[in-house]
C-alpha cells in the first residue's frame, strides 16, 4: 500500500481548516491534493482529534497482526489434518 505524503496530524489539521471556514477547493489547491482525497479523508478522519487517530492506527495494526496470526493458525491446522488423514 502506498504511504501517504501527509501524516495523520497534518490530515486532521487540514480538516480543521475546513471546519474553520475555508472551502474544500481552496484547501485542495493549497495543499496539492485532489477533491476525492479530501472527501475520503473527511469521511475517515472527520471529527477526530490527533489522539483518536493514533488510537485508530494502533487498533488497525493490531487487527492486521491478529488476522495474520489467525491465517497462519488455520494453515497449520489444515496441514495437520491432511497429514493425519493419510495412512502410514
Amino acid at each position: 500500500m502506498k504511504r501517504s505524503r501527509f501524516s495523520e496530524e497534518q490530515i486532521i489539521g487540514i480538516l480543521k481548516e475546513h471546519q474553520a471556514g475555508f472551502s474544500a477547493a481552496d484547501l485542495c489547491r493549497k495543499h496539492g491534493i485532489s477533491d476525492a482525497t479530501f472527501y475520503k479523508w473527511r469521511s475517515r478522519y472527520g471529527g477526530m482529534e490527533v489522539s483518536d487517530a493514533k488510537k485508530l492506527k494502533s487498533l488497525e495494526d493490531e487487527n492486521r497482526r491478529l488476522k495474520k496470526l489467525l491465517a497462519e493458525q488455520v494453515l497449520d491446522n489444515a496441514t495437520l489434518k491432511e497429514m493425519l488423514g493419510k495412512n502410514f
